[in-house]
């Protein structure tokens, strides 16, 4: 069974950087889209980014282009987000989850395994 742990939150400044990573157990990610979903304290959960399962496609929604970046290490059974740029709206609650499907998507429906989350402060 998939199992997924984020790690790499943290406090940080106005136009710091951190990379959050999102390891997998219990069998491999590669069959898997991994998405990385934000929620805020009294807003919803939103995705963020998304990468496909071959590493070919990428998405990301519009407030974080250009600032962030995913990846995928196969040989470390991990997904990475690079964020960079960060801004105080960027704060909340980061969750890594899997999506066998086709093709990679920010709808939080359609991921099936998820993670426990890392939390992000951005505040100077």
């Amino acid at each position: 069974q998939l199992q997924l742990v984020e790690s790499g939150g943290g406090l940080v400044r106005p136009g710091g950087s951190l990379r959050l990573s999102c390891a997998a157990s219990g069998t491999t990610v590669e069959p898997y889209n991994i998405g990385f979903f934000r929620q805020a304290p009294g807003k919803e959960r939103e995705g963020v980014s998304c990468i496909s399962s071959s590493g070919g496609d990428t998405l990301y929604t519009a407030s974080v282009w250009g600032r962030f970046t995913i990846s995928r290490d196969a040989a470390k059974n991990t997904v990475y987000l690079q964020m960079n740029n960060l801004k105080a709206e960027d704060t909340g609650l980061y969750t890594c989850a899997a999506d066998p499907g086709l093709a990679c998507v920010l709808f939080s429906y359609k991921y099936n395994d998820w993670g426990q989350g890392t939390q992000v402060t951005v505040s100077s």
